[in-house]
């Protein structure tokens, strides 16, 4: 059964840095390429970052320049590191395959941005 495991969201302020990680078990980390999403309340979720199996990046425009994708794949892990945050960046984050499959959503990192 595949598994995704996000952590290490939390409270920043405005300017502030945070590192998300995700373990996805089974076949999903080394098949697919990997994604960060985000969601916030009355909107759909949305896909922050990409990261192909050889680690190639795409970025949301709301995000180039701040925000870095990485992946081991010796840990099945995906990194979301997230420098200059702002209010808006404030969302639960995801990770999944990308396409996202409804059948990988884990139950996500609260991030909040806020002084």
């Amino acid at each position: 059964q595949v598994q995704v495991v996000e952590s290490g969201g939390g409270l920043v302020q405005p300017g502030g840095s945070l590192r998300l990680s995700c373990v996805a078990s089974g076949s999903i980390f080394s098949t697919y390429v990997m994604g960060w999403y985000r969601q916030t309340p009355g909107k759909q979720r949305e896909l922050v970052a990409a990261i192909t199996r050889r680690g190639i990046t795409n970025y949301a425009d709301s995000v180039k320049g701040r925000f870095t994708i990485s992946r081991d794949n010796a840990k099945n892990t995906v990194y979301l590191q997230m420098n200059s945050l702002k209010p808006e960046d404030t969302a639960v984050y995801y990770c999944n395959r990308f396409p996202y499959s409804d059948s990988y959503w884990g139950q996500g990192t609260q991030v909040t941005v806020s002084s």
